[in-house]
């Protein structure tokens, strides 16, 4: 077991419960996970999978949303580059932002304090301006994830009830939240499965070999719990 002697208390209290030589099934995990020391705020709860693919190849690329059938637990804060009657329905949907050259303007001048951000299709041209401040922090629109739509409304309610987007960083891993760690144990496992269940389906026609090689779940702070393979197994 790693050490953690350069960690607080609470978190050395959190890693006695788990065995780090040995990986656990969904409810055996998420009943540790609930038996950690809590902190001072109500964490996120993080499915981090270490991917058998290689990023840099664009036909690898793993990348989608999934609804969580319990919902993020937050309140998602969502803007919208769009004109017209788009922007209309952005507007009535209580959007945090709305609108577009003045929006990118913002954006341009580093703001960068939302969720997510929805764009219609013919908004897009602009907004790829800033594609290099939204791509690293994986907030640029994009129509595999269903935030690229002429229907910005069902967009924003999508988000809104518990919509998440996932995709593999640079170095082959996927880490999305699925809730939060005063959830119910089961609706935790539930999340954490339609996850799952979304980025193996996910799979690229040319992902040779194993294409998940281990999934963790850990609340914010608190030592990660190795899932069973079988759970994540294609």
């Amino acid at each position: 077991m790693a050490t953690t002697s350069k960690r607080s208390k609470r978190y050395q209290k959190a890693a006695e419960l788990v065995d780090s030589t040995k990986s656990y099934s969904m409810d055996e995990a998420v009943g540790i996970l609930k038996k950690f020391p809590a902190p001072k705020f109500d964490s996120t709860v993080t499915l981090s999978f270490h991917m058998g693919i290689d990023p840099r190849k664009s036909d690898q690329l793993v990348r989608g949303s999934v609804s969580l059938p319990h919902g993020t637990g937050k309140d998602v804060k969502v803007i919208v580059f769009a004109t017209g009657d788009a922007a209309k329905a952005a507007e009535a949907a209580g959007v945090a932002e709305v609108g577009l050259e003045e929006l990118i303007k913002k954006v341009q001048g580093g703001f960068t304090d939302f969720d997510v951000a929805i764009a219609t299709p013919d908004a897009m041209t602009e907004v790829r301006k800033i594609a290099r401040v939204l791509g690293p922090r994986g907030l640029m629109p994009n129509p595999k994830t269903g935030t690229v739509t002429d229907d910005v409304a069902g967009a924003i309610e999508k988000v809104k009830a518990g919509s998440i987007n996932y995709k593999v960083d640079k170095n082959g891993v996927i880490a999305a939240g699925v809730g939060k760690a005063s959830f119910d144990a089961p609706k935790i496992a539930e999340n954490a499965k339609a996850l799952i269940d979304a980025v193996v389906k996910a799979k690229p026609a040319s992902a040779k070999g194993n294409y998940i090689q281990a999934v963790t779940i850990a609340s914010c702070m608190n030592p990660g719990i190795k899932l069973e393979a079988s759970i994540f197994a294609i």
